[in-house]
């Protein structure tokens, strides 16, 4: 394991390891963009990419409104945007249910090298997320596209699979075995295949699982 990914690996095991101990003590859904009016909701996700934290508030079940920061690693730009989550459409079926978002932020992106001639740069984005389920599997696609003014700009998306091994009553803990593929056409490595483990428990979730690349991934989300 090179220095790069154990220093990510540390990191992201201290941050999960935390966030899961306030989780044991939290009401532990679905990784929803848009809650319940008047809910609450704070992401703290991180990857091979970037680590960021996602807080916002729903003040109808129509869209969502909060900040979102993030750190991306290899780009060492830090960024902090006002975010805008909208539930597009939503499919109610007796046994299934499918979800159309339109999630857009705005904001700034700040050089944390200092090797860039300006340091601070505008930062706006925009993407659509596409999911699927029923008790027993799960589909969503995602993409987004950034603009980080003279820093860089990035598409990426990806497909997420899952399946619950048991089905689990209300209130239960359900568990669920992902796979997610994430496809980047600029990157050198354009694909990256993440297989993990999903936990829910009430309206909070917990994931965690590493890449074929070795990258660990660690996703939490509580609602409250």
């Amino acid at each position: 394991m090179n220095k790069r990914i154990k220093n990510k690996f540390n990191s992201t095991f201290v941050t999960c390891l935390t966030v899961m101990i306030a989780v044991c003590f939290a009401t532990l859904g679905e990784a929803r963009p848009v809650s319940y009016p008047g809910g609450w909701t704070v992401m703290q996700k991180n990857d091979k990419e970037k680590s960021s934290l996602h807080w916002h508030y729903s003040p109808t079940a129509k869209y969502s409104v909060g900040y979102k920061g993030a750190y991306w690693y290899e780009k060492k730009i830090q960024t902090h945007s006002l975010q805008l989550n909208n539930l597009l459409k939503r499919w109610n079926q007796i046994d299934s249910q499918a979800n159309f978002y339109l999630k857009s932020g705005v904001g700034i992106a700040h050089d944390t090298s200092n090797e860039l001639d300006h340091t601070v740069q505008p930062h706006v984005y925009t993407g659509l997320a596409l999911d699927w389920e029923d008790r027993r599997y799960f589909t969503k696609y995602e993409n987004s596209y950034h603009y980080f003014g003279d820093f860089d700009r990035e598409f990426e998306q990806s497909i997420t699979l899952g399946i619950a091994p048991y089905i689990g009553e209300y209130g239960d803990l359900h568990t669920w075995l992902m796979l997610k593929l994430d496809h980047k056409p600029d990157d050198p490595d354009q694909f990256r295949v993440t297989p993990f483990v999903r936990f829910i428990k009430g309206v909070s979730m917990f994931e965690m699982g590493i890449s074929d690349e070795g990258d660990v991934l660690g996703n939490v989300i509580i609602r409250f």
